[in-house]
């Protein structure tokens, strides 16, 4: 429908309501309050409407505050024990110089509405002004005690720079591109990234689209504190019973945990048999005067496991050349990298530090090489001399070994 049908039935507009549920208490935490409008019996979504920036900015401020007002309306017949995700267009927020926005809900305030319930939740990528402006304007709606939501994180323009401008409360990640070509690696690498960065602004990941139960997995395994889609529950025109999905919940959230046990605990009955395949190889060598040479006789012990491995020292200095293997099988020297430092990977000295205390190897997280490009896990491992053993396993190996490539 376009823009002039929808402005000649007003009276038909509506709010639709989508649930938000936690994934610590698994119920009903808030809604999303979405335009829709009456068709031919059926209540059909207008939202690409308030994105259409050819509709004058009047006509789309217009729409969304008659579905703010009659979601508030019903909302206030609740305990207002929830919160209401509130969209609003950031390019419509620069373009309300009379703040009609704000003037409604105060309004709604002086009749008993909990503003501190009210989350504001725009797409930063959306917003073509001056992003300082908006965040001074954000922080202005803040004051009276709302919460900000950005969505669409990690899709499209998103921008994580601008986003960590405007500081939000909550960080909405939408799954849907999971299931589209642009799931590449590179994309669930910058998915995977968000829960650490939200971590580190202070802000909760909410994940939306969930549509399907792996991305219910996905979300309950990377960080998600709230989940949205219709796998869980679709938009309606009314509340619902908050508790009305727990039982539901807590099952398929068992499911997950029984799941991740059993791959944590593959994990470490491989890490288990690399430490005891390399305690009883330290054991036969004698003291070790040349790593290289060293190397090349570990090399053909674990031909079977690895690719390449080094030696380096507990400040991250390499010992020894890197040893890898060709396409052949042969084992090769590569003298170039002595000396270098990897003491900036990430979680390198950490790791350094857990194996001196514990005095066993360690098996990393899935990463993508930046040689290879392939995914891999190292293991490392201590050694007497206070220097430490690496060894990078290929991703053949990891897709043949139960539990190591999930």
């Amino acid at each position: 429908m376009d823009a002039l049908e929808i402005m000649a039935n007003l009276d038909r507009v509506v709010p639709y309501y989508q649930p938000v549920f936690s994934a610590d208490d698994h119920e009903v935490i808030g809604y999303e309050v979405l335009g829709y409008m009456e068709i031919d019996g059926e209540n059909v979504s207008i939202g690409h409407f308030f994105l259409d920036e050819s509709v004058p900015e009047d006509f789309r401020m217009e729409v969304d505050a008659i579905v703010l007002e009659k979601a508030i309306e019903d909302y206030m017949q609740t305990d207002q024990s929830f919160y209401l995700f509130i969209n609003r267009n950031p390019n419509l927020l620069e373009y309300d110089e009379k703040e009609m926005f704000l003037e409604q809900l105060l309004r709604y305030e002086e009749q008993g509405l909990r503003l501190t319930n009210i989350i504001i939740q725009l797409t930063e990528h959306h917003f073509t002004g001056d992003l300082k402006s908006l965040r001074h304007l954000l922080t202005y709606y803040r004051t009276y005690g709302m919460k900000l939501a950005v969505d669409h994180i990690g899709k499209g323009n998103s921008n994580i720079r601008r986003v960590g401008m405007l500081a939000p409360d909550i960080f909405k990640v939408d799954l849907v591109s999971l299931d589209k070509e642009q799931n590449t690696p590179a994309y669930q690498d910058t998915l995977s990234s968000l829960p650490f960065l939200a971590r580190k602004m202070g802000a909760t990941i909410l994940y939306e689209g969930i549509d399907q139960f792996y991305h219910l997995q996905y979300a309950w395994k990377n960080g998600g504190r709230y989940y949205q889609g219709r796998y869980l529950h679709a938009a309606s025109p009314s509340f619902m019973d908050k508790y009305s999905l727990k039982d539901r919940l807590r099952q398929e959230c068992h499911t997950f945990i029984v799941h991740e046990k059993k791959k944590l605990q593959a994990i470490q009955s491989y890490s288990d048999t690399l430490n005891e395949r390399l305690n009883t190889f330290m054991m036969r060598m004698k003291k070790i005067d040349d790593y290289n040479k060293f190397l090349q006789v570990l090399a053909k012990e674990f031909s079977d496991v690895s690719f390449r491995m080094y030696v380096c020292d507990e400040d991250g200095f390499q010992k020894s050349a890197n040893i890898e293997k060709e396409a052949d099988g042969d084992w090769v020297l590569y003298p170039s990298y002595m000396m270098k430092n990897w003491s900036w990977r990430p979680y390198f000295l950490e790791n350094i530090m857990k194996m001196r205390v514990n005095k066993k190897g360690r098996l990393s997280d899935l990463y993508t090489d930046i040689k290879s490009g392939e995914t891999i896990r190292t293991f490392s491992y201590p050694t007497d001399d206070n220097d430490y053993i690496f060894m990078d396993i290929p991703y053949d190996y990891l897709y043949k070994t139960e539990g190591l490539l999930r």
